[in-house]
C-alpha cells in the first residue's frame, strides 16, 4: 500500500488499465475531516499522498501565519533566507516552519519551487490542451478540464490539488471582514484571479525556464493561463473527483477484460 501508482504500473503488462483502474478507488486523502461511515467523494490516486515535504509545510505555515497578510506574494522577501530555507529543504533536513519565519520568505519559496521543478505541476506537452479550455465556458470546459487532470502523473495531480486547495483557502481571506466583536479583520486582497496570475506561469509553462524565449508569453496565453488557473481554483474540490457514472463504466470494462484488477480493488476496500 507504500508504493506509488508509478511502481506498481512497472509491474503490471496492461499498465495503462491497472492505473486507471488504481486511481478510481476511494481515498482517504481528498478531505482529512471527513468523518467515518460518511460516503467518501472519488479521487485520483488512492495510493498514497505524493505532496513534496516543501510544498505542504509551506502550505501549511501560510494557512497558520498568512492568510490575513496583505498582498502575500506580492511582497518582498529576504533572498538570504529564502535561500537557506531552500537548502534545508534541498538536503532533506526535516525544516519547521513556525512563526519565526517570514509568511513573505515562506511564500516566495513556494513560488520558486514551482517555478523551478524540472517538469512544471501541468507537464509540458499537456500546455496546449489546458489552454484551449479558456475558450469553453460552462459545464463543458469543466468537464474538459476534469478529464486532462486525470491524465496527469500522480505525484503531479496530489501536489497541485494541495496547492490548489491552499490557493482557495487563501482567495476565501481576500476581502476584509469582522470578527464576533465587531473589529476588523484585513483581507489579503488576494483573488483567485490575483493569485492566478501570480502562480499561473510557474505551473503552466511552455518552455523550461532559462531556454530561448521562455519568457516570452504572448498576450493571449497570459491571459489564457490566467483563466485556466482561476478555474482550477475555484472548482478544484469537484474537478479532482471522479463520478460514480464514470468509475461503473471503467469498471464495468475492466471486469470483461482484466477480472483480476477487479479482485484486487476488491481485496483493497
Amino acid at each position: 500500500g507504500a508504493m506509488s501508482v508509478d511502481s506498481i504500473t512497472e509491474l503490471s503488462d496492461n499498465a495503462s488499465e491497472l492505473l486507471e483502474a488504481l486511481q478510481l478507488c476511494h481515498p482517504h486523502e481528498l478531505d482529512p475531516r471527513r468523518s467515518r461511515g460518511k460516503k467518501r467523494p472519488l479521487s485520483l490516486n488512492p495510493i498514497t499522498w505524493q505532496v513534496p515535504r516543501i510544498v505542504d509545510r509551506c502550505c501549511t505555515h501560510l494557512e497558520t501565519h498568512g492568510l490575513q497578510t496583505v498582498g502575500i506574494f506580492r511582497v518582498g522577501s529576504s533572498r538570504r533566507r529564502v535561500q537557506q530555507l531552500r537548502e534545508e529543504f534541498d538536503q532533506g533536513l526535516d525544516v519547521f516552519l513556525d512563526e519565526n519565519q517570514s509568511v513573505h520568505d515562506v511564500a516566495a519559496l513556494l513560488k520558486e519551487f514551482l517555478r523551478d521543478m524540472p517538469d512544471p505541476l501541468i507537464p509540458r506537452e499537456l500546455y496546449g490542451a489546458f489552454l484551449s479550455t479558456a475558450c469553453m465556458e460552462g459545464p463543458a470546459q469543466l468537464d474538459t478540464l476534469r478529464l486532462l487532470l486525470f491524465l496527469l502523473p500522480p505525484c503531479h495531480s496530489d501536489t497541485l490539488l494541495r496547492l490548489l486547495r491552499f490557493l482557495a483557502r487563501v482567495a476565501r481571506h481576500a476581502e476584509s471582514s469582522c470578527d464576533p466583536q465587531g473589529r476588523q479583520i484585513p483581507g489579503n486582497k488576494m483573488t483567485a484571479s490575483n493569485l492566478a496570475t501570480v502562480f499561473g506561469p510557474n505551473i503552466l509553462q511552455k518552455e523550461k525556464p532559462g531556454e530561448k524565449d521562455a519568457g516570452a508569453l504572448n498576450f493571449e496565453d497570459s491571459a489564457a493561463i490566467i483563466l485556466v488557473l482561476q478555474r482550477l481554483i475555484e472548482h478544484h474540490h469537484s474537478l479532482f473527483t471522479v463520478s460514480p457514472e464514470l468509475q461503473c463504466d471503467v469498471l464495468r470494462r475492466l471486469f470483461q477484460t482484466d477480472p483480476d484488477v477487479i479482485e484486487y480493488l476488491l481485496r483493497r476496500k
